[in-house]
């Protein structure tokens, strides 16, 4: 077999391959005396049909069927001899394939770029450090009863934060438009669900009062045929609710699976939850600064093909995350893009880390992190247990502790630096940069 390769660009690959033409009839040869042991020709017992009859009937078929098997063959040996590491399949363009000749063709596709990770030193990471202080866990008690607030009737003019029942019609140049329509709908005044000034223009009102508020849309509503238009809402106040917080006792402790511990085993238990956010969201800070600066000090090509991969995967996930009848092929790629390479890079950034610094899964890691993921569930033993059941989801945490054993390769030649804060300003997610 004959293979010469050419460099079309930095990862673009094309190898011309000829297969001798004593293995392509051979292959065809093969094929048709497997046709020949079951074919049924008319006139002939099965098995006996003369192979010239076979050779006429099929032989077009079999040299198509050896044609691709051939392909798929000899290309596989040509990069294990050229020793290349294709990024995806090949693009296939035939030159010659006539019988008893030999079958050549041009096979393009790109390699999986070749690079040493560099740069550790030129990183800078900043570690925070905070604990739970009692006003945390305070604060997190108080956050707890108002996502269980409850509205009772109240005989009263409505304020924020008042749970109202309202009818409302909406119209825009005197006519009610699509949407702006309900009946029996529940609001918390303060909520922001309605246009601006639609809340404020509810409160004061009471029970049974119907009041019109003339607004304006918002210039870049989502619905375009509204955005900037003046409409009139003409709304009726069925009832005026206020809130009412639960009260810390046995009841609402029972709400989170709590029970006979009181007062004192609801902080604990709260205060244990806290703690584990607060270790995850430094962490978590810690290794985005860490897969920035590989970023930055590495800038490698990326295959197209495994853009495309990854741009595909991510449609995927829009489209069942955020549902619809829209297919994902139908989402434009542009939208996907910058995140898709943002993948793909830190994927061969941080494939090679483990490569160069041949770093296996710590086993003992990977029971730490089961056994924390599980006590946040009633029985954690049986969650346990079911990790190591499960390899396709016992592998998922080997892959985030190896993640996690890079983070700290590069941690111990980055500059790090140390910062005490509070536990909000530690939880608090890092706002991405706004756009140009």
């Amino acid at each position: 077999m004959q293979v010469s390769v050419e460099n079309t660009s930095a990862l673009e690959r094309r190898m011309t391959i000829a297969v001798p033409a004593e293995r392509v009839e051979n292959e065809v040869n093969k094929r048709l005396q497997q046709t020949a042991r079951r074919a049924k020709v008319p006139g002939f017992r099965p098995g006996k049909v003369p192979m010239s009859v076979i050779r006429q009937r099929y032989e077009d078929a079999a040299r198509q069927e050896a044609f691709g098997d051939l392909v798929q063959a000899s290309f596989y040996e040509a990069v294990v001899e050229q020793k290349l590491n294709p990024a995806g399949a090949p693009a296939v363009e035939p030159k010659s394939f006539e019988k008893g000749g030999d079958l050549e063709y041009v096979a393009t596709f790109e390699v999986f770029p070749e690079f040493t990770v560099a740069g550790f030193d030129s990183i800078a990471i900043e570690r925070l450090s905070a604990e739970v202080a009692d006003a945390d866990l305070d604060n997190m008690l108080e956050v707890l009863r108002k996502q269980n607030v409850r509205f009772e009737a109240a005989d009263r003019a409505a304020q924020n934060e008042d749970q109202l029942n309202i009818d409302f019609v909406g119209k825009v140049d005197g006519e009610v438009f699509a949407g702006g329509s309900a009946k029996g709908t529940q609001l918390v005044l303060g909520s922001g669900r309605m246009i601006p000034g639609f809340e404020e223009g509810l409160v004061g009102a009471k029970a049974g009062e119907e009041r019109v508020l003339n607004l304006s849309f918002p210039e870049d509503y989502q619905n375009l045929d509204l955005a900037g238009k003046a409409a009139e809402f003409t709304v009726t106040v069925n009832s005026v609710s206020e809130p009412k917080l639960p009260e810390l006792n046995e009841e609402f402790f029972a709400q989170f699976g709590i029970k006979e511990t009181g007062i004192d085993g609801f902080r604990a238990e709260v205060r244990k939850n806290m703690e584990r956010e607060l270790r995850q969201a430094i962490k978590t800070k810690v290794k985005n600064q860490v897969m920035d600066g590989l970023l930055a000090a590495n800038p490698i090509e990326v295959p197209k093909a495994l853009l495309e991969n990854e741009v595909n995967r991510l449609r995927v996930q829009a489209v069942q995350q955020f549902g619809g009848n829209i297919k994902p092929e139908q989402l434009p790629a542009e939208l996907f893009e910058e995140q898709a390479k943002r993948r793909v890079v830190l994927g061969l950034i941080v494939a090679e880390v483990v490569k160069q610094n041949e770093l296996k899964p710590d086993e003992a890691r990977v029971r730490e992190m089961i056994q924390e993921m599980a006590s946040a569930y009633q029985e954690p033993e049986q969650v346990v247990a079911w990790y190591y059941k499960n390899d396709q989801q016992l592998n998922e945490v080997r892959s985030v502790v190896l993640e996690e054993q890079v983070v700290d390769t590069v941690l111990q030649k980055a500059t790090v630096t140390d910062k005490s804060v509070s536990y909000e300003e530690a939880i608090k997610p890092v706002q991405a940069p706004a756009a140009d």
